[in-house]
């Protein structure tokens, strides 16, 4: 029997509206990016996220919540409900656009809604033209938070940010999504809206203001092998995870990293980059790295405060408690060491516009505590997402976890269904299914959502889940291995020897999805060039999920 709005507001037990004029819920989807799956408080971390810990308190925390491995693909499953292979939508996909890719706007809209997004982009359309906004603050330049040079306002260039003007991107991204709540709520008080929020942070170049770094001066002294333990404990004892610790991987790290000598030519002595043990470093490096840990924990604190400041907007309005809040991190933490832009001057303060420095697999590997590798990976590390929903009109349930696995694909029809539509009947002529699944069953109880598989495929990164058991290979060459995430999600136990059966089964399973998205998507009639970006015609050629970084 099919689930309704109503039906599924009198099983959860909310406050209905007055039967005459339903109010529709309002969605705020919050994004994260690079942020890993233990660094909130909420999920075993140690760094301060009042705010994303208040949500979680009174909502729920999807404990098998998943990305994509990376930033550009993750907006583009948040934005469709289809998996990247499936539109090419994204600025790190190859393949032509089909004709019916359609975004959350234009999902919505035919269901009263107004669309609003400030933040980071990553897709080839225009917010607006191409993709529905009614309003977007849209940074395009990710390089520079203090100073950046291409940034839009509902699709128009502004000029770029002038040194000393008191620009921080974090910040700015909280003003103009407060700003436009006011309006709507001046404006279209009688309109549900949809406003999509996705922070930059805390992607590399670590870039902080000072007062925030100072917060976490000393705080990780300890190293990250502690800090590793220490969460895993932490996370064991609030029921996120019931697997074994893994271990550090030293000779993993990103191939496309700026070399080791050129990182030591212009960073210093203090760079470091393996995961090595803490204890094998010198006094010199240690005081660096937790130093530049100390900026990745400001920018997340930053990011919390402006969280909180869009949410007491929305509780001005009178409309918190019917806001569908889901707060997301499109890849685990980042192994990354890169220096780009305007490179890095080793004499300016670490975290000023000046300097450019990133996490480094050390830090990303407590990041992505318990679980295996980093962001770009398919293993656990890389594509674990805290996943929080809070709707006080939806959810009885407050602080409770929910096991049941999820993608950023089941965002919208998830949105689709909770307003008023229906997913099935809401898909574009000639256009598969949404990949992803309603999780509104499971905002009542745990264990009820159904699905036949989850997908994954980046940088030749290739994984598929069915179940508790997975099949997984890093890159091209790498061979496939197979876990039963039920009792091991660090994937320590590799059952490849013991069950190939399955494993050859799960295989075939992920050829035959990575054929039929290919097709149906290079077969379907390419997008034409209206709405897209600067720069953005669609290329003819196999989506195989890597691009340029």
């Amino acid at each position: 029997m099919e689930l309704t709005r109503r039906g599924f507001l009198q099983m959860t037990g909310a406050a209905a509206m007055p039967q005459a004029s339903p109010r529709k819920p309002n969605f705020l989807i919050i994004l994260a990016d690079d942020m890993g799956y233990s660094d909130a408080r909420c999920y075993g971390g140690e760094i301060d996220t009042p705010n994303l810990d208040r949500l979680a308190a009174g909502g729920l925390r999807f404990t098998q919540g998943y990305s994509t491995a990376r930033c550009g693909p993750s907006r583009s499953c948040i934005l469709t409900g289809r998996y990247s292979q499936q539109t090419s939508c994204d600025v790190m996909s190859f393949g032509s656009i089909p004709e019916w890719t359609r975004f959350a706007p234009q999902y919505l809209k035919p269901l009263g809604y107004r669309s609003y997004q400030a933040g980071k982009w990553h897709i080839r359309f225009k917010p607006l033209a191409g993709a529905g906004f009614d309003h977007a603050y849209t940074v395009m330049d990710l390089n520079r938070y203090f100073t950046p040079r291409q940034h839009l306002l509902d699709d128009q260039e502004l000029p770029a940010v002038k040194p000393g003007d008191g620009y921080y991107m974090t910040k700015a991204i909280g003003d103009h999504a407060v700003r436009m709540l006011k309006q709507h709520a001046a404006e279209h008080a009688q309109d549900p809206f949809y406003f999509y929020l996705a922070f930059n942070a805390p992607h590399f170049p670590l870039h902080a203001l000072q007062e925030d770094i100072e917060r976490y001066k000393d705080k990780f002294a300890e190293g990250w092998d502690v800090a590793r333990e220490r969460r895993w404990q932490r996370m064991r004892k609030m029921g996120l995870v019931n697997c074994e610790l893994s271990k550090l991987e030293t000779g993993v790290w990103p191939p496309w990293n700026t070399s080791d000598a050129e990182l030591t030519s212009q960073i210093g002595p203090g760079e470091v980059t393996r995961a090595v043990p803490w204890n094998s470093l010198t006094a010199e490096q240690k005081k660096f790295q937790r130093l530049k840990m100390a900026i990745h924990a400001a920018m997340i604190t930053r990011m919390d405060m402006e969280i909180g400041r869009v949410l007491d907007q929305v509780k001005v309005a009178g409309q918190l408690d019917n806001t569908v809040v889901v707060f997301v991190s499109d890849n685990g933490a980042s192994a990354e060491l890169l220096i780009r832009a305007d490179g890095h001057d080793a004499t300016a303060p670490a975290g000023s516009a000046a300097s450019h420095l990133c996490l480094g697999p050390g830090w990303s590997s407590a990041g992505n505590s318990p679980f295996r590798l980093h962001k770009s990976w398919v293993h656990e590390g890389g594509i674990a997402s805290p996943y929080i929903v809070h709707w006080p009109n939806g959810i009885k349930a407050k602080g409770e976890l929910r096991q049941d696995p999820c993608h950023l694909v089941d965002i919208v029809p998830t949105m689709v269904e909770l307003g008023g539509g229906k997913p099935d009947s809401a898909v574009p002529a000639g256009a598969p299914a949404f990949a992803g699944k309603s999780l509104a069953p499971a905002f009542a109880k745990d264990g009820v959502l159904r699905r036949e598989y989850l997908y994954f495929h980046h940088n030749n990164n290739r994984a598929v889940r069915v179940g508790d058991m997975k099949l997984v290979a890093a890159g091209k060459s790498g061979p496939w291995e197979l876990y039963d995430l039920r009792k091991d999600r660090a994937e320590s136990r590799n059952l490849i020897g013991e069950q190939p059966a399955v494993a050859r089964k799960l295989g075939e399973l992920w050829q035959s999805r990575e054929d039929e998205f290919n097709r149906v998507r290079e077969s379907a009639k390419p997008v034409g060039a209206d709405g897209l970006m600067p720069g953005s015609k669609p290329v003819n050629r196999a989506a195989s999920g890597s691009g340029k970084r």
